[in-house]
Parts: structure tokens; sequence; C-alpha cells
């Protein structure tokens, strides 16, 4: 399958560029995390994903996605606007009063991209595979797609879920997990180790993929290409996607202390000298 780099290479910079002004102008939000999954939602939206004009919340005859680990909604809004699910100039309202753009997403505010609220780590599991058997029933052959935290795995909702889906062979059913191996009070070796996550889902009876460079635009696109062809054969499947915290940001790469501060403005008019404006700034 071809696919045009060089476009999702530039759309993944300038959503860089909105994720570090849209937590600086607030002075709160999670920068980390959304800078490293921002080639992986760039890609799933705007190359992986057959998607429909416009929004609606049943998702029927298109692939879904359902943001997990929802602290970093900076790339999700982003990503979101870009695709044109609502205007660019709605990112400057980010996490403040009655805004669209909540610090987690949520479904009362009605913003056109998001299915479920994600403030509460360890659902979004649950609630994909409910939408992927849902999806069965209608007879309807697109995807579902979620993000999840490495992190977020520490909560053992997911594992159920993991065991469901296995079980009943939701095999329409694509989860990747950002395996930066960061969470908010240091790395997760240390908090609570994950073990072989590789390991744990196969015994789990899912087909897990891995990807060592989770921000090479071409093996994400490569990976979900692989993945996608392995659907419908009787198993889950899970891509551990090892990213880098903060990556494209040089003094935010692999810490976790940029999980979920702000940059000061000296700081905001560095990251913005090492990410190229592409498509023009909100």
């Amino acid at each position: 399958m071809q696919h045009d780099i060089t476009k999702l290479k530039n759309i993944a910079s300038q959503v860089r560029r909105d994720i570090v002004r849209m937590v600086h102008a607030c002075q709160s939000g999670h920068p980390g995390g959304s800078l490293g999954c921002a080639d992986f939602l760039v890609a799933l939206y705007f190359d992986a994903m057959k998607r429909k004009e416009g929004f609606d919340m049943s998702g029927k005859g298109e692939d879904v996605f359902y943001l997990s680990n929802g602290h970093i909604s900076p790339v999700f809004y982003s990503v979101l606007a870009h695709a044109g699910y609502f205007d660019k100039s709605e990112l400057a309202t980010f996490r403040k009063l009655n805004s669209r753009l909540q610090g987690h997403p949520t479904t009362h505010e009605h913003l056109p991209g998001v299915r479920v609220a994600s403030g509460s780590l360890g659902q979004g599991l649950s609630v994909a595979i409910g939408h992927a058997v849902g999806k069965k029933l209608d007879k309807d052959e697109n995807l579902v797609f979620t993000l999840h935290g490495d992190g977020e795995l520490q909560e053992g909702q997911n594992w159920e879920a993991i065991m469901y889906a296995s079980h009943n062979k939701v095999d329409n059913l694509i989860a990747t997990v950002d395996y930066n191996g960061q969470q908010i009070d240091g790395p997760t070796s240390k908090v609570l180790s994950l073990g072989n996550l590789k390991t744990k889902f196969e015994a789990f009876d899912w087909k897990v993929l891995e990807v060592e460079n989770g921000n090479d635009m071409e093996k994400i696109l490569n990976v979900l290409d692989e993945a996608k062809s392995l659907t419908g054969k009787g198993k889950p499947i899970c891509i551990l996607l090892k990213t880098g915290m903060g990556h494209g940001v040089d003094y935010m790469m692999g810490s976790h202390a940029w999980h979920g501060k702000a940059p000061n403005d000296e700081q905001l008019a560095k990251a913005l000298d090492q990410l190229e404006e592409t498509l023009g700034d909100y």
C-alpha cells in the first residue's frame, strides 16, 4: 500500500506545535505523552482508518477510534481538528471554562470525534470491545482502534477485557499500547513493573505486533497495514508501540517530568524552534 509519508510527517510536525502551544496557553495539560503519540494518531486518522464525512456517535459503516489514556487530549484534539471534525481555531480554547476541549475528553460537550469520556484510566478497552461486538452483530465489517498508556495497563479492568476479547474472538479490534515506559510518578518499571507485555498478551491469546521505534512514520504505517491484514482471523490484535515521551522537543524527551507539566515562555520558544510550522499555526 502506498503512503504519502511526507504529507503525514508535515501534519505530525504541526500537531506537535499545536500541543506545546495549547498546553502553554493554559499552563496546564499533558505534553509528554501527546508529543510521543503524534505520529501514531496522524497515521491512524490520515491513512489507516476508513472514515466517513461528518460525525455520528454510532460509527456505523466506518472505522472508529477510542482514546483510553484521555490525559493526552492535546494531541487528540489537534488531530481531530486537522482531520476536519471541528475548526482549528477552537484549539485556542483548550482547558478554558465552558470550552468543549476539556483536559480529558467528554461526551456531554458533543465535540465531534469524541465517543467516550476518558478521564478515568483503564476503561477504554472495555468500551471499545463493546463497540466491536456491536459491529459484528450489525454485520458491519469496519474496525475498532484503541490507544492505551502502558502505565494504564496496571489497572485490572484491562485484563478482564483482554480475557473477554480473546474468549469471544473479537477479531475486529486493534488495540495499541503507547509503550514509552513512563508514567506520572516515574518509570513504569519502578512504579509497578509490567513485565513482558508481549508474553502477557500472547498468554491471553492475542496476536501481538511490536514496533521498536514508535515515532518512525513508515514503521507505524507498516504495522497498521499488517494489523489490518490480520483482522477477521479469530484473534484480537495488540500493537506494542515503543514511543518516546516528549518526542520532538529535546528537553522533554524520555522524561516523566513532562507527563503533566506546561512549558514556560522560554521553554515554549525553544520547543517551537525545534518544530517546523508546516500547515500554519491556529
